[in-house]
């Protein structure tokens, strides 16, 4: 069954592609950190009539899952859970004589049982003026779910290099996005299978570098890192800290699930203690400590000036990540004072991780079929102020939905 909804999907995508909208998720409370971490989200409908969803896009897993009815345990959201009694195009997956149930797992220790389904995807673009609705794509109804769910996201959308991820259904040969201010709510588009244009509304010249791809973990997006500058110092650290071994270890990936950037806890001393000796403003009491977990904060002037900051470079092979400082220090206020904070973190393994924070407003390509990153600073509109959900229902709810129905 499985493989024929597959079939099915990679028949209609012949020769077309489809868009959605994604939005900085907005917390819902229950994260008591002063930090802006947040997911990005994205906007789809499943079933038939669409039910919006709004699921973390994830570069780091394959599973596309969202809440369901009826929801054993289950974490908070804004929007009711999918119901599939309600969806007339919704189909059961089986596995062998049996109903297909899984069990998934993330890396900060969330997790999501369920049941593989099959349904209809809706995807609107983010003007709302164009609907494209696949049917037949895989995805995991979950009953029961926990974990670290604080961006009143639904569910996680997986765009790895698995065959379970929206890409690899969809059978596209690239996807694009450029992420708005993680502190708004501006939305911008996720581009599946359509050309982008990396040079429309760029800031800057336009970098490419090879993806890895790891036999032993295939479904990561790594990158060959080779050093990292702050302000006018490279940071003395190996190439082999950054690089994947032959048994699948180590390594540096790029991924839009997760919030900050993680170093081996080796590079992050040498990071944080090249920012210490160049930044002339005093370190918050924390960033004097010796527990790796401590942040790396300076204290602000009271005038309220920003003083300038060292610059934060990332070099890969044949290109280099130059970026802004709203993409790597954030702002947080606490008794009376103010503070600027790095937001980068010690790793707990081996494994680095180039973060959503430091892709902000940065238009970034993977080109699937060649292998390659391309990325570049973007000039995005941030005077939007109707949100992609608005825009879905807006679809949704149209007379003239059906007209505007692309059936691939």
């Amino acid at each position: 069954m499985t493989r024929r909804s597959k079939a099915r999907a990679a028949r209609f995508l012949a020769s077309s592609s489809a868009s959605a909208p994604v939005t900085p998720g907005q917390r819902n409370g229950s994260d008591p950190s002063p930090s802006p971490s947040t997911e990005y989200l994205v906007h789809l409908g499943i079933g038939t009539p669409p039910q919006p969803v709004q699921l973390t896009l994830d570069t780091g897993s394959d599973l596309t899952w969202t809440q369901c009815r009826p929801c054993i345990s289950c974490f908070h959201q804004a929007l009711p859970y999918f119901d599939p009694s309600l969806s007339s195009t919704f189909q059961e997956l089986s596995c062998g004589n049996e109903t297909c149930l899984y069990t998934y797992s993330y890396g900060d220790n969330s997790t999501t049982n369920g049941q593989l389904d099959a349904d209809t995807f809706t995807f609107v673009a983010v003007d709302g003026r164009t609907a494209t609705a696949v049917p037949g794509l895989s995805f995991g109804c979950g009953h029961n779910n926990s974990g670290i769910f604080t961006s009143n996201e639904t569910g996680i959308a997986g765009f790895g290099r698995g065959s379970l991820s929206l890409p690899s259904q969809l059978k596209v040969d690239n996807f694009s996005y450029c992420f708005t201010d993680i502190t708004g709510s501006a939305p911008s588009p996720v581009l599946l299978g359509q050309p982008a244009n990396l040079y429309s509304s760029a800031g800057g010249a336009v970098q490419t570098t090879p993806l890895i791809q790891s036999p032993k973990i295939p479904s990561f997006y790594y990158l060959s890192l080779k050093g990292i500058t702050v302000g006018s110092t490279r940071l003395q650290v190996p190439e082999s800290a950054f690089a994947l071994t032959n048994n699948g270890t180590g390594g540096t990936i790029i991924d839009s699930g997760t919030s900050f950037t993680t170093l081996l806890l080796q590079v992050y001393r040498r990071l944080r203690a090249a920012f210490v000796s160049q930044v002339k403003l005093p370190p918050a009491e924390a960033s004097n400590a010796t527990t790796d977990a401590d942040p790396i904060c300076f204290v602000l002037p009271s005038s309220g000036d920003r003083p300038e900051l060292p610059k934060l470079l990332f070099h890969f092979e044949g290109a280099t990540l130059d970026l802004p400082r709203e993409n790597y220090m954030f702002e947080i206020e606490n008794a009376g004072r103010s503070f600027t904070c790095l937001a980068i973190n010690a790793a707990g393994g081996d494994l680095t991780i180039i973060s959503n924070y430091q892709q902000q407003n940065i238009h970034v390509l993977y080109d699937l079929a060649n292998n390659k990153l391309s990325f570049v600073p973007a000039q995005l509109l941030q005077d939007r102020k109707e949100t992609s959900f608005a825009f879905l229902l807006k679809v949704i709810e149209q007379a003239g939905y059906r007209r505007h129905i692309v059936q691939l």
